[in-house]
């Protein structure tokens, strides 16, 4: 895939969790300083974690560009603060496309650096789903992926989607626009109908 596509969904992915975690962040009151830390540990997080896993200095670290990007989040958030922390839907668009793009783009590159699918896959999960567990331990919250909320799982889904694609050998671009696709629509299917994963109960 070309490395500009994965430019542009980092770019969105990155500027719609760090709106998320801002958004949730100023819910709870925090200050500027930390409401930027809340948002740009949610644009990283789990990019950072899938480095350091493949063995790669984590990309934030070399360049700017994140923390910028945080920056006009925290200053989107600002401006539309009123709209952003009173609707609750608007933090579960931005969570949601910032899932599937980031689940998108952690399989793309871990794929680039030689890693079988099944890796790709976790890794897109990390990717997608590692910094809205961060997010959710610095607000002081129960992290998603372990309520019984559906959530890393859309990205495991989606990255099966991708490699079906793969095996079904689809023209170039099916498999990126089916990995994203599908973690979204999971997500709206599994809130729209209150899904959930059985709950592990020990003994009473």
């Amino acid at each position: 895939m070309d490395i500009n596509f994965i430019t542009i969904c980092d770019f969105i992915g990155t500027l719609a969790f760090a709106i998320s975690g801002i958004r949730l962040a100023s819910a709870k009151h925090f200050d500027l300083f930390g409401a930027y830390v809340v948002g740009l540990t949610t644009a990283i997080g789990g990019g950072t974690m899938r480095d350091l896993m493949l063995g790669h200095a984590p990309f934030w670290m070399t360049d700017s560009f994140y923390l910028v990007c945080t920056a006009i989040a925290l200053v989107w958030v600002i401006i539309f603060r009123k709209l952003l922390v009173r609707q609750n839907n608007t933090w579960f668009l931005f969570d949601t496309i910032g899932l599937a793009l980031f689940t998108l783009t952690g399989m793309e590159k871990t794929l680039q650096a030689g890693f079988p699918f099944w890796t790709a896959v976790i890794m897109g999960a990390m990717t997608g789903a590692g910094g809205g567990v961060m997010r959710d331990v610095l607000i002081n919250e129960v992290p998603l992926i372990f309520r019984k909320e559906i959530y890393a799982l859309a990205c495991v889904l989606g990255g099966g989607a991708y490699w079906l694609c793969y095996v079904l050998n689809l023209p170039k671009g099916y498999d990126a626009a089916a990995c994203a696709v599908t973690v979204v629509v999971v997500r709206l299917l599994a809130v729209r109908f209150s899904l959930r994963l059985p709950i592990l109960k020990g003994e009473e």
